[in-house]
């Protein structure tokens, strides 16, 4: 018998955990692809578990498969054709190869799990009962846990078995904290990026430098605004996209770092189906794998409620607001105005109705797309295209009209701090998870907007804290190994010198 150790960064301390390995260790089911803790606030916490055949991911020497498209003047298959939407593509695997051993392959397997809990400083040990992972939703299942204390640590253990024997596997250890009531004025720290592609790694090994910087910064949570996996070229069917998220969260880094820190998620284009998606849009080059099934892909493999827009608040000085920006939208090929919209007419009167009944110090939309930019002009995408013009004045303009709210916004391949020239309202795009994602804008095109730009791969972090009795919140952009590159300190009335 042998024991094997890693070391787990929980809420800034370092913790050991043990897992036995060799003739008396665990034989499954196990959990290659982590687990993740979602939708966090005062007395409630989802987490997210998945039961896996093996206990570790396919190697990274393995195929992937290979897609062709056909040509329908010929028949022949030729190779990628984004953009000629009329050519069916055809998956192609290597000799003796599936998608269940491809590179990153994690197959899901039958058998129950529960979580239990408890707040770390002590005390009994809480549990739900044994459920059974589905079979239909990628071997996954989802807990709600509820009437937690707020502003309070907690451990958690993620329990496996098989079924009927009930043996159990081996268990996987997290951590995270609840928000503080709103009454509180209490310090909050939260980190936001976007654009995760997975031939960007940039880990010797594999996985993001992204993460093992951010849980050293002692984080209450973090944001990914979108394009988590990348559909596009790959993903032609649900399978597909399944392995999409399973080589992707059984990276260590990515596992390593949702154990330790809690994370609201956002879906765009890309991990909704492929690029600048939206409901109802016709073509051959997804295959067999279908609009409606990446909405609900994504709720399968992420920690989420009842809506995928929602708003949360953490302590007295701040509020957040995540939108939904592709089960609602309009057309983009459809003439602007007053009636077309990317958030829909129920989603956006609850923004504004949610946003001015707020009596948070600081408030934040945190956006999948831009709504200030400047953006390229061949784009027609988001409210900063002409494409979404009229519904992003009025959205800006009611921005511009509350007091201390900034955007946070994912999408954009670079960093920067715009501020709209006609409104005043401060848009912050946190950047993407590597450097060799970055791009799509030039370093020397610095526009009117800008207070800061660089095209470089990082983060984004907030800080709101008191720190000689008044409000203040610090935004960091940060690169890819944490180092601070740019930094906004803003006080409880900066809106009247943004411009």
């Amino acid at each position: 018998m042998r024991r094997i150790h890693w070391i787990l960064a929980i809420g800034g301390a370092l913790c050991l955990l043990s897992v036995l390995a060799g003739a008396d260790a665990p034989s499954g089911p196990y959990q290659a692809t982590g687990l993740k803790i979602g939708e966090v606030s005062s007395t409630e916490a989802i987490v997210w578990a998945r039961l896996t055949r093996l206990p570790e991911r396919v190697d990274r020497n393995a195929p992937e498969p290979k897609v062709l498209y056909r040509n329908p003047k010929n028949g022949k298959l030729e190779a990628s054709v984004e953009n000629r939407p009329d050519w069916t593509p055809v998956v192609q695997y290597p000799e003796g190869v599936s998608i269940e051993n491809i590179e990153g392959a994690v197959p899901g397997t039958a058998g129950e799990v529960r979580v239990r809990y408890r707040p770390a400083a002590g005390g009994d040990w809480a549990e739900t009962e044994w459920v059974a992972v589905d079979p239909e939703r990628d071997f996954t299942r989802q807990f709600r846990l509820a009437g937690l204390k707020p502003h309070t640590k907690y451990v958690i253990r993620v329990e496996s078995r098989n079924a009927p024997e009930h043996k159990e596997g081996p268990a996987l250890e997290g951590a995270f904290g609840t928000s503080p009531v709103p009454e509180e004025a209490a310090k909050v720290s939260f980190a936001v990026s976007t654009g995760q592609a997975y031939p960007d790694q940039d880990m010797p090994g594999g996985g993001f430098k992204i993460y093992p910087a951010m849980l050293k910064l002692d984080l209450d949570f973090f944001v990914h605004t979108g394009d988590i996996v990348y559909y596009d070229a790959l993903a032609k069917n649900a399978d597909l996209a399944r392995w999409h998220w399973a080589r992707m969260y059984s990276l260590p880094t990515n596992v390593a770092f949702h154990r330790a820190v809690p994370s609201y998620f956002i879906k765009d284009d890309h991990d909704t189906w492929m690029n600048d998606c939206f409901p109802g849009m016709k073509t051959k080059y997804m295959g067999d794998f279908t609009f409606e099934q990446g909405q609900g892909i994504f709720l399968e493999q992420v920690p989420m409620g009842e809506s995928t827009y929602r708003t949360v608040r953490w302590g007295k000085d701040l509020q957040i607001w995540f939108v939904e920006g592709r089960d609602f939208r309009s057309p983009n090929t459809m003439p602007d105005g007053p009636e077309k919209s990317i958030w829909g007419a129920e989603q956006k009167a609850w923004f504004k109705r949610t946003v001015e009944a707020s009596d948070a110090t600081f408030r934040v939309l945190i956006s999948p797309t831009p709504l200030v930019g400047p953006d390229r002009p061949k784009k027609n995408d988001s409210h900063a295209n002409k494409g979404f013009a009229h519904e992003g004045r009025e959205l800006r303009e009611f921005i511009a009209a509350q007091k201390n709210m900034i955007i946070v916004c994912g999408d954009r391949h670079w960093q920067y701090v715009s501020v709209d020239r006609k409104t005043g309202v401060r848009e912050y795009s946190c950047g993407p998870a590597s450097d060799q994602h970055a791009g799509g804008w030039r370093q020397d095109e610095v526009m009117p907007e800008h207070r800061y730009l660089n095209v470089i791969g990082g983060v984004l972090t907030v800080e709101v804290d008191r720190p000689e009795g008044k409000p203040v919140m610090r935004l960091q952009h940060r690169g890819v190994e944490g180092a601070i590159l740019h930094e906004d300190r803003l006080d409880a009335d900066f809106a009247s010198n943004l411009k």
